[in-house]
């Protein structure tokens, strides 16, 4: 067995204020261009085809569940179309604890169809194609704001990671890409996602939302799967290890309304996104790995959380909260490969750190960080299944915190047991526990086990455990 040790120190970071995120910023851009220069000096370069990523998480899909579908299925291989029909359901169960003691078993499901048309075939042009994602979410049910958390607070996390807040059929993107400059140059338009492009080195397996891929969703700016919002992208290969990608996006908070889940109209944007991000895919020690630094900014007007227009206090100000003229967001994480299992490099261990770091003045949610643990095959008779384990620290806003303080206040209220009390956030620390079972090639079920440490951030509540069962089919 192969084996080393990464260690990683985050930056303690502190609260902000309006401009403390220029410090922090080249503090983590220092500790993460040192990561990513370490591991490119202590790795021989990538070659091509030479880097799997499966004990990362990146598994392929096994055979679906309809196989070739009468032979319709390779007809339309031949013809360049190329998809993947999947359904996924996620219960969550109150087992003990959290705010509402009553017993609550929540259920949600969704089927998703995602597809590629290739074009290149037809016309030559270097990786032309169409692509597209249409996503149904059934049963509007979610554990965390009805059982876990006080509802008198916005929620920082979710017990069941693919609750959309609908029951609703969307189109999550329809995109036209192609490259340039001998591939190294690939460029998308249409009516996208950031999950085609930006903060993927993560997988969505856990079913704890904070556990889910990267933090970048907690920017409140861009959307995550199955939202759609106009732009452009360009993604740079710089070398085989080392991307660069970039691009301008719609800034739309419209965008979830249920009358824009097809539309292609621009109502409603306010601004535009400017996401810049490295992602190093390397190898360390001979084993894979995936490392990323981004940066988002927009440029669409803001509410603060707290300050008012002509004075400090903004609950009581009569001419409202003041606004800002742009707000940004920070994210960065790894997620590497450290053992393997013999002599198969199908299995083994690897381990992931992300953090999102948002403008506190605007953003509810201040910082996320997430560590987690991968395990692909850990039983011989079991190669296939896997076992993770997570653990995420979230710190609330000063200025959202500072708010809720204000409207206590002015409602002269101090007791958290009264409805008009405002409960006062904080941080909180949740954690995840899954063993994925992969029955067949297209079935695999997935129980887990959550603790929730002061739900929400509010120290008043108790803390919970949650149990959950994932099941994913794939057609």
């Amino acid at each position: 067995m192969k084996i080393f040790f990464l260690t990683f120190a985050a930056p303690t970071i502190k609260s902000l204020g309006n401009h403390g995120f220029f410090e922090t910023r080249h503090v983590l851009t220092r500790a993460t261009l040192a990561l990513c220069f370490a591991c490119s000096v202590s790795s021989p370069v990538l070659a091509e085809n030479d880097w799997n990523g499966t004990v990362l998480g990146f598994e392929a899909p096994g055979d679906g569940m309809l196989g070739d579908m009468l032979g319709i299925r390779p007809i339309l291989d031949d013809h360049g179309f190329h998809y993947q029909l999947g359904y996924l359901s996620e219960s969550a169960y109150n087992a003990g604890g959290g705010y509402n003691h009553d017993k609550k078993l929540a259920y949600i499901d969704q089927f998703s169809l995602t597809f590629t048309q290739d074009l290149e075939m037809y016309t030559g042009i270097p990786d032309a194609a169409i692509e597209g994602n249409i996503v149904n979410r059934n049963h509007n049910d979610n554990l965390t704001s009805e059982r876990t958390q006080d509802p008198r607070v916005g929620f920082n996390d979710i017990a069941q990671e693919s609750w959309g807040g609908q029951s609703i059929t969307r189109l999550g993107w329809l995109t036209f890409g192609r490259s340039f400059d001998d591939r190294k140059l690939h460029w998308r338009i249409g009516m996208m996602n950031k999950n085609q492009d930006f903060d993927q080195i993560i997988p969505c397996d856990f079913q704890l939302l904070s556990q889910c891929g990267g933090k970048s969703a907690n920017s409140m700016t861009w959307y995550n799967w199955n939202k759609h919002y106009w732009g452009t992208t360009f993604q740079y290969k710089v070398t085989l290890e080392l991307t660069l990608k970039t691009g301008i996006m719609e800034q739309n908070p419209d965008a979830s309304d249920r009358k824009y889940a097809w539309s292609g109209s621009l109502k409603g944007a306010r601004g535009i996104l400017l996401p810049m991000e490295a992602e190093l895919k390397t190898k360390v020690n001979g084993l894979p790995g995936i490392y990323n630094f981004g940066l988002l900014y927009t440029n669409s007007k803001q509410q603060d959380l707290s300050e008012g227009k002509s004075q400090s206090v903004g609950a009581t100000d009569p001419e409202g909260y003041r606004t800002h003229s742009d707000t940004w967001f920070m994210y960065t994480g790894f997620n590497q490969q450290v053992t393997t299992r013999g002599e198969d490099s199908n299995r083994g261990m690897s381990v992931s750190y992300s953090l999102g770091l948002g403008d506190q003045r605007s953003n509810y949610i201040h910082y996320t960080q997430a560590a987690s643990m991968r395990y692909r095959g850990l039983f011989d008779a079991r190669p296939d299944d896997w076992l993770g384990f997570g653990v995420t620290y979230i710190k609330m806003s000063d200025h959202y915190r500072k708010n809720q303080e204000n409207l206590n206040d002015y409602y002269q209220v101090d007791d958290y047991g009264n409805p008009l009390y405002t409960p006062l956030a904080g941080h909180s620390v949740n954690a995840d526990l899954y063993y994925q079972i992969k029955v067949r090639s297209w079935l695999i079920l997935q129980p887990d086990l959550q603790y929730w440490h002061r739900p929400g951030g509010v120290s008043e509540t108790q803390d919970a455990w949650v149990t959950g069962l994932k099941a994913i089919v794939t057609f």
